[in-house]
């Protein structure tokens, strides 16, 4: 089955809007804790899994945080940016916590399996990522994906293989929104290339460690810093 879009869905954008309407129009002031995930739910109709995404998107978007066994807390009543715009960056952290649980085991294992065809497919890979940084942005992710896709096929593990086949639409439209929204290829436009190599020369070395860690510091945070990942 493939998977969805990588926006919220409509049922948690309705839920978050009215949440936010609310604590704009001052039902719930700053430094209040909100009511739990079942009163909300109550009073807005939902599941708690709508909820629980709601906050989150709110959560990203600065008007909430959650506090480890205390609640979710108003900590803003407007958003730092656009509405539209915090939504996609919520969405987008999403796509990379899915990344960060498929792609680093994979960089662990492709490490230490990888056949001396994974070594040339993956090199191959990197020449058309580099070949693609003077196309647009959707040719560039598209290139992207290539490289990520050998790397994934070097680890040898079907499920992870066929995991990260389902994932890929969602992928494309996650990074492109996400170069979009940071503008990281405008100073840069083959942005991230040397971490790229740095992984592609750990797993020719078969140093599964460092191929883990390179793509897990790569993933961590794709609004933090002029890359791509």
């Amino acid at each position: 089955m493939a998977l969805g879009p990588v926006r919220p869905s409509p049922l948690v954008e309705q839920a978050a809007a009215r949440l936010r309407e609310q604590i704009a129009a001052g039902h719930w002031p700053v430094g209040t804790r909100l009511p739990g995930e079942t009163t909300l739910a109550r009073e807005l109709g939902v599941g708690r899994s709508t909820v629980r995404e709601a906050l989150r998107a709110l959560t990203g978007a600065g008007l909430v945080r959650p506090r480890q066994g205390a609640g979710v807390f108003v900590v803003a009543t407007q958003p730092v940016e656009d509405w539209p715009t915090r939504l996609r960056r919520a969405a987008v952290s999403d796509v990379y916590e899915v990344r960060m649980a498929v792609e680093v085991h994979a960089a662990r294992l492709a490490a230490a399996r990888r056949t001396p065809e994974d070594v040339a497919a993956i090199g191959a890979a990197l020449d058309g990522r580099r070949a693609a940084a003077t196309a647009d942005d959707r040719a560039f992710v598209d290139a992207d994906i290539a490289f990520h896709a050998a790397v994934v096929d070097a680890a040898h593990n079907p499920v992870l293989a066929e995991l990260f086949a389902e994932f890929t639409p969602v992928l494309r439209e996650g990074l492109v929104d996400l170069l979009a929204l940071t503008g990281q290829r405008v100073q840069d436009p083959n942005t991230a290339d040397d971490a790229h190599a740095a992984l592609a020369r750990a797993i020719a070395d078969g140093d599964a460690e460092t191929a883990a860690n390179v793509l897990r510091a790569e993933l961590e945070d794709p609004f933090g810093g002029p890359r791509e990942h």
